[in-house]
């Protein structure tokens, strides 16, 4: 893996938690949003992480095959998907604007605990990202150094 790939990988790694971040800095601020756009409730973002694909990727994959080396090229967003799995939060509150015809209020699918937990499981990895790229850059500079 040539040295200048690995500034390559590690920004595409910050690129990608500083979105997620971001979708989950969304899901926090929606937390009581009972009415979108569409009438409905705010629903849960996700977002959907991939290996990045170079042109050349088939053959090196296959020379990386026959020569039992690893070379990674990246991670991607390749979709950010609405939560369909958790269910809403139903409360009992018939003065509500948006209760239905029961009293029932629905209020979005966000669990505080959990985008907290995933806000710093972004952070930290957005932090090995710029540990790992730190790290290049200290090895590139020592080898400019190794003729003086």
């Amino acid at each position: 893996m040539a040295l200048f790939s690995s500034f390559d990988i590690s920004a595409t790694g910050m690129t990608a938690q500083r979105l997620r971040t971001d979708i989950i800095s969304q899901n926090i601020a929606n937390v009581n949003t009972t009415r979108t756009e569409d009438g409905t409730a705010y629903k849960r973002k996700t977002v959907v992480f991939a290996e990045k694909k170079t042109l050349a990727d088939s053959f090196e994959k296959e020379l990386r095959k026959a020569t039992s080396l690893y070379s990674g090229s990246g991670v991607k967003v390749t979709n950010i998907v609405e939560d369909t799995t958790t269910p809403m939060n139903m409360v009992y509150d018939p003065s509500h604007p948006d209760a239905n015809e029961d009293g029932y209020v629905e209020y979005p699918n966000v669990n505080i605990i959990t985008e907290m937990t995933n806000l710093i499981d972004a952070t930290r990895s957005y932090e090995a990202n710029i540990t790992a790229f730190n790290a290049s850059k200290s090895m590139a500079s020592k080898g400019l150094n190794v003729g003086k």
